[in-house]
C-alpha cells in the first residue's frame, strides 16, 4: 500500500532557527490523516515507502541530522518536493 504526502506544516522560524515541516498530511488508498514529522520518520525508518506525487513520484526518505528532517529523492538526486507542497 503507498502512503503519499500531500500537505506539510510548517513551524514558524525565528531568529535563530530556519522554518521546517512539523506536521505532514498524508494519504493512502481510502485513508488520510496528519501526523508530526517525527512519526512519519518512524514509519519511513520501519521500511515503509513514502512518496510525494510527480512525474516521476518522489520518495521521501530521512537526512539524519539534529534534528532529523524530510527530503525527497527523485531523478538520481535529492530535491525538495516537500516544500512546494500546500501547505495545512
Amino acid at each position: 500500500m503507498s502512503t503519499y504526502i500531500t500537505a506539510v506544516r510548517m513551524s514558524p522560524s525565528t531568529a535563530n532557527d530556519h522554518e521546517h515541516i512539523s506536521e505532514v498530511r498524508w494519504e493512502q488508498p481510502g485513508k488520510t490523516d496528519t501526523c508530526t514529522r517525527q512519526a512519519i520518520i518512524d514509519f519511513i525508518e520501519k521500511g515503509n515507502a513514502v512518496y510525494v506525487h510527480g512525474s516521476p513520484d518522489a520518495q521521501v526518505g530521512v537526512v539524519r541530522a539534529t534534528p532529523p528532517y524530510l527530503r525527497t529523492y527523485a531523478d538520481g538526486s535529492w530535491t525538495n518536493n516537500l516544500l512546494i507542497l500546500p501547505r495545512f
